[in-house]
């Protein structure tokens, strides 16, 4: 038997408790004043309260004179029947007509969920007022799953529907739906579409897919270049390109490639843009043998006037390096990619009882966490450390016992070290620096003396060369590569501490000396970011430092910037996301855990997580990690 009324008699006597309820409220409001409060009149009581109220819960006022009531999932119960209602098709008001397509829907929903209707319906405008309304700019299958969203707030995004989807929220300013496409397309970057997403996203002003694919495209530009889409760029989409300083490269090289294969691929269209073109790769940076054997061979700038001129101001820059400053710093200026995401590896080093360890410890950056690597097959403190063609590549060192001419080379793919060919000296307090195809070594201390030879050593033929030795003995320096250059700064011959740098050429194999840094200098740590070289921390022969310093090669300049929390000497100094970290080290009185990131843009140093097994005195490396952004 039913409790609901349903009879007359029943309905009535509802209606009789409704008003005898109404009654009772008009006896209350007369006994407490109009605003529920006692006097009546409203004006004499207190004033109404804000109350906090918990989900689903009564609250009343600390005088009892009124409460209030809130139903948990209330609104989240009611778009699900606003949904129903609109797929019986009752109380709907408007239909969206799309082509031959029509839908259906509620003025009230699509104002409240929908920034466009709200405008629309809401401001006069005479769609507020007819029964349809025609759409544009908006396909039928985006319009459709996006009006569904607006009664669900799901929407299905995949390879097939993504782009017609974040076009129709841009119309409809659906902003968390247009982000979402976005992340969407980010994930699915590859070098055979990021140009054609990056053009999507422009046309669409939509400005953090377009910077995340310009990071794809400058990370992994060799790639992108040997796909269908580069070839089919236009001119000034080329130049764009290929004039960023941030184009990740190994060398010059691979730019002039890589546009000799644009304008062969519509030869007779665009051979008028080549001398336009060479303007905008850096052709002084090219090696004497590439000029020689792929430039000056090429048909195309054999008969070109003017590409023969820059072809000569090319083989100028190498031949009188007097006359280099004449030549255009746009094209002598090296590229610089800075943004590479990759893990730091912590390698070696000291426990803080100063023992050599083999450990191998990963940061990584995106988690913020330490954890452990694969350990090298032996201890090795004070060793050298590069990565080159993703593998990391450890470098002589201190056992403990004896210094060590081993390598050891340790690939991420297999999770596992291998030996590489012994160095032709023993070498611990090591500079190493990659450049383009090889590792430099470049002095350190043998258990005898300091050294000034250097070795360089090719991982592709696992083979060691000796090239000019440096114009100082230099143990427990800094050495980075910056450009086409290699840069030995400070460190010490076993009587002296030095401030002074030098310079390597490959192409002449030389070394210059340039400007001095500001302070003396040695177990200091030394990296590169932004075609700077960042000096810090170290020890001064009186002091250990905490100072930093940076050197710009092109005024030759050093200039001092904010220094680093803690004293550190036999700091290991990485770059990484654009940022500097600032690896373990020694304060003077015990050896660091401790790690600290220098941001540029607001030039201050931030602890970070701390390593865990390690106590100082690291060799460190980024490998890149797949593209994040």
């Amino acid at each position: 038997m039913s409790s609901s009324p349903t009879g007359p008699e029943e309905f009535g006597k509802l209606l009789g408790t409704v008003h005898r309820c109404d009654s009772t409220r008009k006896t209350l409001t007369g006994a407490f004043g109009g605003n529920g409060s006692p006097g009546g009149g409203g004006g004499g009581g207190p004033s109404t309260k804000t109350i906090e109220m918990q989900p689903a819960e009564l609250s009343e006022t600390e005088d009892n004179s009124y409460m209030y009531f809130r139903q948990e999932g209330l609104f989240a119960n009611s778009f699900p029947k606003m949904k129903e209602i609109r797929r019986m098709g009752k109380l709907c008001d408007v239909t969206l007509k799309v082509d031959s397509h029509s839908f259906s829907a509620h003025r009230i929903v699509l104002a409240a969920t929908i920034p466009y209707f709200y405008a629309m319906f809401t401001h006069n405008m005479a769609e507020s007022r007819i029964k349809e309304i025609t759409m544009k700019e908006i396909e039928p299958l985006a319009l459709e799953s996006l009006i569904n969203f607006a009664y669900s707030g799901l929407v299905k995004i995949d390879t097939q529907n993504v782009q017609s989807l974040m076009v129709g929220a841009s119309f409809l300013q659906l902003n968390e739906v247009r982000d979402a496409c976005a992340k969407f397309l980010k994930r699915k970057f590859h070098p055979q579409n990021v140009l054609g997403i990056r053009q999507f996203a422009d046309t669409l002003g939509c400005s953090k897919l377009i910077v995340s694919a310009d990071r794809y495209i400058h990370q992994h530009f060799s790639k992108v270049a040997n796909g269908d889409e580069f070839v089919g760029l236009s001119y000034s989409e080329l130049i764009e390109v290929i004039s960023r300083d941030e184009l990740n490269v190994k060398s010059e090289e691979c730019i002039f490639e890589a546009c000799m294969r644009w304008v062969k691929h519509d030869q007779e269209a665009r051979c008028e843009y080549l001398p336009l073109i060479l303007a905008n790769i850096r052709l002084p940076l090219l090696s004497p043998q590439f000029l020689a054997d792929n430039v000056a061979t090429e048909e195309l700038i054999k008969t070109s006037h003017k590409c023969r001129d820059l072809l000569d101001e090319a083989r100028d820059f190498h031949l009188m390096p007097e006359r280099r400053a004449l030549v255009s710093t746009t094209r002598t200026r090296p590229r610089c990619f800075d943004f590479v995401v990759g893990l730091i590896f912590a390698v070696g080093g000291l426990t803080k009882n100063g023992e050599s360890v083999s450990t191998v410890e990963i940061y990584n950056p995106t988690t913020k966490e330490w954890s452990m690597g694969e350990a090298m097959t032996m201890l090795r403190s004070r060793v050298g450390v590069a990565v080159t063609n993703g593998k990391l590549y450890a470098f002589g060192g201190f056992n403990g016992t004896e210094r060590l001419s081993t390598v050891e080379i340790y690939d991420p793919r297999q999770h596992r070290w291998s030996q590489g060919m012994p160095m032709q000296c023993k070498r611990s307090a090591v500079g190493v620096a990659a450049l383009e195809d090889y590792v430099y070594v470049c002095g350190g201390y043998d258990g005898v003396t300091s050294l000034s030879t250097v070795e360089r050593y090719c991982p592709r033929t696992d083979s060691w060369s000796t090239v000019a030795p440096m114009m100082k003995y230099r143990s427990a320096g800094g050495v980075a590569a910056v450009g086409t250059f290699v840069y030995a700064l400070g460190g010490h011959d076993g009587l002296s501490i030095f401030d002074t740098v030098e310079r390597y050429d490959p192409f002449l194999d030389t070394w210059t000396k340039v400007r001095s840094m500001m302070n003396r200098r040695c177990r200091l740590g030394v990296a590169t970011l932004g075609n700077r070289l960042y000096a810090c921390g170290g020890y001064d022969g009186n002091s250990f430092l905490r100072s930093v310093e940076v050197y710009d090669p092109v005024k030759d300049t050093w200039s001092l910037i904010a220094p680093m929390n803690v004293k550190r000497s036999r700091v290991a100094l990485a770059a990484n996301m654009g940022k500097l970290w600032a690896i373990g080290g020694y304060d003077g009185e015990s050896n660091l855990s401790t790690v600290e990131v220098y941001d540029p843009k607001t030039n201050t140093w931030t602890f970070v997580a701390p390593m865990k097994h390690h106590g100082g005195g690291v060799g460190c490396g980024v490998i890149p990690t797949p593209f994040q952004d």
